[in-house]
């Protein structure tokens, strides 16, 4: 394991060894193609945005100021090279019509998916959110399996941390209103009908 800082190698590359750049690419490409694809939803298509990303973020490293981790810059770098791809090739999906879901029944839904097996609760979490609007997508895997704060994906977005909080609860209540649609209605009645 690599025991220097990423600070380190920003410095060595801002200093002419642009070769130490490698480094960086290959300490965060996993990271930043999964970002990518979960927004681009195509393989191909993820790469060349993962690609042009480190090329934007090896262009402007001069500018990074070491006031967030070099991962939050580069979320930011990636989240902003999806969106330009997103409007370039008009793949973005449309809205999710929500129903109106109580507190208890975001509540009625996390309890199924409790109750379900690991495996199969990741593969309907993923097919959910793959249902979703990029950007809504994009938020709940840097909050719930990225574990970014609040304040880190606000700096990733470029928008205010209450702005983040909004479009959080907005973007889970379109992920239950899909996972309601999946989930046998038998079993959410069994479950909202205090059966548990």
């Amino acid at each position: 394991m690599d025991r220097f800082s990423d600070q380190h190698y920003i410095n060595r590359v801002i200093a002419g060894y642009s070769n130490e750049f490698a480094v960086l690419v290959d300490r965060y490409k996993n990271l930043v193609f999964t970002l990518a694809f979960r927004m681009i939803k195509d393989r191909q298509q993820a790469e060349e945005v993962c690609q042009d990303a480190f090329v934007k973020a090896y262009k402007s490293l001069y500018t990074f100021k070491g006031d967030s981790k070099f991962s939050t810059w580069i979320y930011k770098i990636t989240y902003n090279t999806c969106l330009d791809h997103l409007k370039k090739f008009k793949k973005q999906k449309g809205a999710v019509y929500l129903e109106d879901l109580s507190g208890y029944e975001l509540t009625a839904i996390e309890n199924i998916l409790d109750d379900i097996a690991e495996e199969e609760k990741n593969r309907k979490i993923q097919q959910s959110l793959d249902l979703l609007p990029a950007q809504d997508a994009f938020l709940l895997v840097l909050y719930y399996f990225d574990d970014l704060t609040i304040e880190e994906i606000a700096k990733v977005i470029g928008v205010n941390a209450n702005n983040i909080k909004i479009r959080l609860f907005r973007s889970r209540k379109k992920l239950a209103s899909i996972l309601r649609e999946q989930l046998a209605p038998e079993i959410i009645a069994y479950y909202e009908n205090g059966n548990r």
